[in-house]
């Protein structure tokens, strides 16, 4: 029986199933087209999958030292705390729960909805939006009563995930045509950029920090939360690169440039694949979209659990289920309101505005090492190579990523960050004098 607080029942193969599960997603599908556009050529094409994957480490290993020093249910809003920065912990916390989170998984679950209408078109209008919040109560039903088992459905989709991918590299192996390797850029195309092909990748190598929001739910957390975050970084990096080459092997690389569904067409070019091309992806991508969703409602409402536990979020958020041992309320709220969200349109756009938001406050997460490293209780199992430098290049990635969104739609990032601290900080001033700093993060986690 619980005693209120979660405790330490997942082992390594979760803890990387949900790495590489959230970050392997819909992305990917259309990627690999932007990267060959932004690169221009297939070598620098394939460079940029290789050196996006490199940016990922650094980060990950700071990561990994933040999480093994505080083995605690929250990620980002931990460190933050940790670091004295409260009320940019509480900001973190505020902009991702009513603007990231719930809207990322409705979606997602329609995004699964739209391919399960190839096969059945009568999933439209309202009867695809119904569909959509089945799929996600279906998904919260397994995570809501068993973490232990919500891990190990997390192993087997993410599992079953990679193996499409597996098809399409083994067969692309076997039947690429190398005269696409040799594409060169003719008079007066624009030239090349390895910056814009890296720029492109960055997206498709975003996830692998979503085990540290379940951090204190790992058994044995200073070796698992290390192994799995590195680990997730180079499967991911192989697989991605693979693809790549397979891609760009398959078909002719003017094409794959101007491509919107790039793996979809590539497809189309191997022998005994080709007529069911469209099938093959769409099935793919049901799979692939339903191990993110399955992940992301697993780990998204620790955050608002550790929050709650600490004084600043609604006290019943900290609830923990008397018997299934999950933060049952938390769970419960955000999947409804991501139902509500089901019924809405445009939250890709609304995604889109509070990303930069959280690519800002990324980088203050890892900024915040430097902070935490001066603190007394600072013990981290896991230590980074060379930690200054190793957190300079982490920083370094993320504001690439924060300047490159910033420069998609500056005046919506603008106006996104002045809408959360315009109602997060009065709230969050109102819970700090109703609760005080309660620092109960320390003692939430039983072993």
């Amino acid at each position: 029986m619980s005693n209120g607080s979660l405790t330490r029942k997942l082992g390594f193969w979760s803890a990387l199933a949900i790495a590489v599960g959230t970050t392997i997603g819909s992305g990917i599908f259309v990627s690999s087209g932007d990267v060959a556009k932004a690169a221009g050529t297939p070598s620098i094409s394939i460079l940029a999958w290789i050196i996006g994957g490199v940016i990922a480490i650094p980060q990950v290993m700071v990561l990994a030292e933040l999480s093994t020093a505080y083995p605690q249910n929250g990620s980002g809003y931990v460190y933050l705390n940790k670091a004295g920065w409260r009320p940019l912990a509480f900001l973190y916390g505020w902009a991702t729960f009513w603007a990231l989170d719930p809207p990322s998984i409705s979606i997602m679950a329609l995004a699964i909805v739209s391919y399960l209408a190839t096969f059945f078109p009568f999933f439209s209008g309202m009867a695809g939006k119904l569909l959509g919040i089945a799929i996600i109560l279906i998904i919260t039903s397994i995570h809501y009563r068993s973490v232990k088992e919500g891990g190990l459905f997390q192993v087997i989709i993410t599992a079953i995930k990679i193996i499409p991918f597996l098809i399409v590299i083994v067969l692309g192996l076997m039947y690429m045509n190398f005269d696409n390797f040799a594409y060169t850029l003719g008079p007066g195309a624009e030239k090349t950029s390895l910056i814009g092909g890296v720029s492109a990748t960055t997206w498709a190598y975003t996830g692998m920090a979503a085990i540290c929001f379940m951090a204190g739910e790992f058994k044995n957390p200073g070796k698992i939360l290390p192994r799995a975050l590195i680990s997730s970084v180079f499967i991911v990096l192989a697989l991605y690169t693979l693809l790549a080459v397979c891609v760009i092997g398959l078909m002719p690389f003017d094409k794959l440039m101007n491509s919107n569904a790039a793996v979809s067409e590539a497809v189309k070019y191997i022998p005994g694949l080709s007529d069911i091309a469209s099938s093959f992806v769409a099935v793919t991508a049901i799979i692939v979209i339903l191990g993110s969703l399955s992940s992301c409602i697993m780990f998204q409402p620790r955050l608002e659990y550790a929050m709650a536990k600490d004084g600043l979020f609604f006290q019943r958020f900290a609830k923990v289920h008397p018997k299934y041992e999950t933060p049952s309320f938390s769970i419960i709220i955000q999947i409804t309101y991501a139902c509500i969200l089901v019924c809405f349109s445009n939250l890709t756009v609304l995604l889109g505005y509070f990303t930069l938001i959280q690519l800002v406050i990324n980088i203050m997460d890892f900024a915040a090492v430097y902070k935490c490293r001066k603190r007394e209780d600072y013990n981290p199992i896991y230590r980074m190579p060379m930690w200054r430098l190793t957190t300079i290049l982490a920083i370094l990635g993320a504001s690439w990523l924060a300047w490159g969104t910033f420069t998609w739609a500056p005046i919506q990032g603008v106006i996104a960050a002045l809408i959360v601290i315009a109602t997060g900080l009065p709230v969050y001033y109102y819970w700090e004098r109703k609760y005080g700093t309660k620092n109960k993060n320390d003692s939430d986690i039983v072993a």
